[in-house]
Parts: C-alpha cells; sequence; structure tokens
C-alpha cells in the first residue's frame, strides 16, 4: 500500500473555481421559488440571502485562519480534532462518511438524472443507472488527477456563472419582467403561511444554497501556498455567489410574480419559459445538468480527503489513508464516497435521510468556527493569515448559526434529535474500535499532504 504524500498542484483559480461550484449546484434553479411563495415579501428574500451571504462570508473568514494554521488534507477533521480532540473529530468524519458527504453525492446525482429525464424520457430504473454511471465516471477522473477534476470543475464553473449573468442581463434588459412584482416590498399577502415556518424554511434554503464553502478547506493539503491562496479563494467566490444568487433572485422575481409561484414549479423553468419559450425548459434542464456535473467533481474532489486523514490517524480504515503512486490522489477514499453514493442513489431513500442531518451539520461548523478561540487561547503562534475583526467575525458568524438552529430544532424537532443520536452511535464506535490505534503521523507532518 502507497502512503506517500499528496502532491500541491492547486492555484487561486482553480480553489476559486471548486468553492463557487459546490456552491452553486441546484440550489440556486429551485431555492429563490419556493422561497419567494413562502416568504411572500422581496424585503425578507432579500435580507435573507444578505444575512446567509454574511454568515458565509464570516465563516470563511474563520475557515481562513483554521487552514493557515494547519494546512494539511482533512479540513473540519483537522480543525476539530486540534481544538476539541479526536473523539470530537471522528464523530464529525462519522456523520460526514455514514449519510451526509454521499448523501448530497447521491442527491445531486439522482437531480442529474431527473432533469435528463426532461430532454430524454426515461423510466426510474435507468435514470438510476445514468446516476450510477456518471458517479462512477466522475470517480474515476478523480482518481486519475487532481488537476484534471479541478479543472473541469474551472470550465463548469465559468460556464454556470455565466449562463445565470446571461439570464440577468437579458431578463432585466429585454423588459420582460414587471417592476410592479416588487411591490408590496415589506409587507406580505394576507394568505401567507406563519411567518416562523417562512422564515425556518428560507434561511435553511438560503444556507444550503451557499453549502460548500467550508469543503475547499479539505484538500488543504493538494493547494499551492495554503496559507495565501485559502483565504483568497474563500473570499472571491463567496463574493461571486453572494451577487449571483441576489441578482438572480431579483430577476426571477422581475419575470414571474410571487402570486404566479406554485409548489411544483421551479425558477429554471419558469425563467426559461419567459425567455425562450417552450425550448426553455430543455435549455435550462442542460444547464443545471452541467451545474450538477460540476458539483459532483468538487464533491467527489474534497469530501473523501476527510477519510483519507481519519484513516492516517489511525481513526478510519487504514487501507482509505493510501495515496495513488501514479496519481498522487487518495483513490480509496475517492472510491468509498463514490461506492455509498452509488449505493444510496440505487436504494432511492437518501433524500428523506438527508432531512435528518441538516441540524447536525450546521452544529458541526459552528462547533469547527467556535475552534477558532480555543487554537488562539493555546497557541501563541501567529499564522501566515489571521481572521479580520476578531472576536466579531467569529461571534457574528456563530449568533446567525444559533438563530439557523433554533428554526431548525423548532420546525423539524424529530428529525433534528435523530440526527443528533445517529451521530452520537459514532461514540461507542470510536472507543471499542478505532480508540487504541496509533496515528502512523501527526498533522504538523508529512501524512497529512505536507510537501
Amino acid at each position: 500500500m502507497t502512503t506517500g504524500n499528496l502532491r500541491r498542484q492547486l492555484g487561486i483559480w482553480p480553489t476559486t473555481a471548486m468553492v463557487i461550484s459546490g456552491m452553486i449546484a441546484v440550489g440556486i434553479f429551485l431555492v429563490p421559488a419556493w422561497m419567494a411563495k413562502s416568504l411572500g415579501s422581496p424585503l425578507l428574500l432579500l435580507v435573507i440571502w444578505l444575512a446567509m451571504a454574511g454568515m458565509a462570508l464570516c465563516g470563511s473568514l474563520c475557515f481562513g485562519e483554521l487552514a493557515s494554521r494547519y494546512p494539511h488534507a482533512g479540513g473540519g477533521y483537522v480543525y476539530l480534532r486540534e481544538a476539541y480532540g479526536t473523539p470530537t473529530a471522528f464523530m464529525y468524519g462519522w456523520m460526514s462518511l455514514m449519510v451526509l458527504d454521499p448523501g448530497i453525492t447521491a442527491t445531486l446525482a439522482t437531480g442529474l438524472a431527473s432533469y435528463a429525464g426532461h430532454i430524454y424520457p426515461m423510466d426510474t430504473v435507468a435514470m438510476k443507472l445514468l446516476a450510477i454511471a456518471v458517479l462512477a465516471v466522475l470517480t474515476a477522473v478523480n482518481i486519475y488527477g487532481v488537476r484534471i477534476g479541478a479543472w473541469i470543475i474551472v470550465l463548469l464553473t465559468v460556464f454556470k456563472v455565466g449562463v445565470l449573468a446571461v439570464i440577468s442581463l437579458l431578463g432585466f434588459g429585454l423588459g420582460l419582467g414587471d417592476w410592479s412584482n416588487f411591490t408590496p416590498f415589506v409587507a406580505r399577502p394576507a394568505d401567507s403561511g406563519p411567518l416562523f415556518g417562512a422564515l425556518a424554511g428560507g434561511i435553511v434554503g438560503a444556507f444550503f444554497a451557499f453549502a460548500g464553502w467550508w469543503d475547499l478547506n479539505k484538500v488543504a493539503g493538494e493547494i499551492k501556498d495554503p496559507a495565501r491562496t485559502l483565504p483568497r479563494a474563500l473570499l472571491l467566490a463567496v463574493g461571486i455567489v453572494a451577487l449571483t444568487y441576489i441578482t438572480t433572485s431579483a430577476v426571477f422575481m422581475y419575470l414571474v410574480p410571487v402570486s404566479q409561484v406554485t409548489s411544483d414549479e421551479t425558477f429554471a423553468a419558469q425563467a426559461g419559459e419567459v425567455l425562450f419559450g417552450r425550448s426553455g425548459g430543455i435549455l435550462f434542464s442542460s444547464v443545471v445538468i452541467l451545474s450538477i456535473v460540476g458539483s459532483l467533481t468538487g464533491l467527489l474532489l474534497m469530501a473523501p480527503r476527510v477519510y483519507f486523514a481519519m484513516a492516517r490517524d489511525g481513526v478510519f480504515l487504514r487501507f482509505a489513508g493510501a495515496v495513488h503512486p501514479a496519481f498522487g490522489t487518495p483513490y480509496r477514499a475517492i472510491a468509498i464516497q463514490g461506492g455509498l453514493a452509488s449505493l444510496l442513489v440505487w436504494l432511492g431513500t437518501f433524500s428523506q435521510i438527508l432531512d435528518y442531518f441538516i441540524f447536525v451539520a450546521v452544529l458541526f461548523i459552528a462547533l469547527t468556527v467556535a475552534g477558532l478561540f480555543v487554537v488562539r487561547r493555546r497557541s501563541a503562534e501567529t499564522p501566515p493569515y489571521r481572521t479580520p475583526f476578531y472576536p466579531f467575525t467569529p461571534v457574528l458568524f456563530l449568533i446567525l448559526a444559533a438563530v439557523l438552529l433554533v428554526l431548525l430544532f423548532g420546525n423539524s424537532p424529530v428529525q433534528a434529535l435523530l440526527g443528533v443520536g445517529v451521530t452520537v452511535l459514532g461514540i461507542p464506535v470510536y472507543f471499542l474500535v478505532f480508540r487504541n490505534q496509533t496515528s502512523q503521523q501527526r498533522p504538523s507532518g508529512e501524512a497529512h499532504g505536507m510537501d
């Protein structure tokens, strides 16, 4: 088994594209429609987008310092280990491995197949096989080499950001909408649902539309000069995505009145119909498919680095810590995620399972940001990059995360508790199986990708 080092091959543009691609998946093609329908107020929609953009920005600034201190493969797993110890980090990895990462990957792959079914009608089995085939190809691409997968992400990111920009320019430029759709700007319609539920749904939707900014840190061991590149890439990506989301939501409301949004209509379908007529459905289905391919490539590239780091610490199956002798990639860890995601695609039950882990995923991200206070107190070392406006930046993130957690628990308490329960099951697994296994090498050395 080869246990060499990961190669530092990624510069500023591939790393920035990975973050953008991870965030701009299918969310922006689905979220604005039901957010507008649920909230019923352009002002509330704008406030939620800005709040979640601010949360992503604060979080990325904090993760940037953590990456600067620990520029190794593994991301949140490494930061939690350094702040709170291996058991807490193991539970994060357990949660990521068992449901979150393969579940999100499987969800995207199934979404891709569903959109493909709009272009070429096929039955359920055929769509599942197509989704699994796409996962197999992209898994192989990421095993073959980081640079290939990264530049696929770059090209598709430029494409989908460009498409969204064209939608905005055409939507406003051709004058096909109505500015009166933004009125009343503040008040909600009389027939709107409860405000608490609307805010909960809107904030959760916007949060996961931005989800993915934390994944870039998982490949820190393969980024050139990560102390400088990671913070710059995170800031640039979050800014681009925030501007894209706010502009896209605005053009959506300009083209389609909130009163005409129905539960089964998506932004892509409605905007495409307004702009291009009947062919809009096929055109936008193709755009969504390419967008998902980019996001899947990024997920299969970044998420397996957590299992790789865990294996190198001796708290996961050791064979997952192998680096391919020719390609320099953690090929077995990548194959694990591709395989688990394919299994979930075939079983077809993952979409409901994912709902149970939203709460615990946010909890671990907040715990990671809070770890910045711990590592600063323990270490007098000054890293190459420090979070600006500290401690205001992490405090603001944690306040927003607390609001999100309250809304999640208040809206879906059973799912939240189940997610916590499944994660806690990782505790006996750790103490019974992995506690006495020694780490091959700690993160300050080469085992996590230092050149």
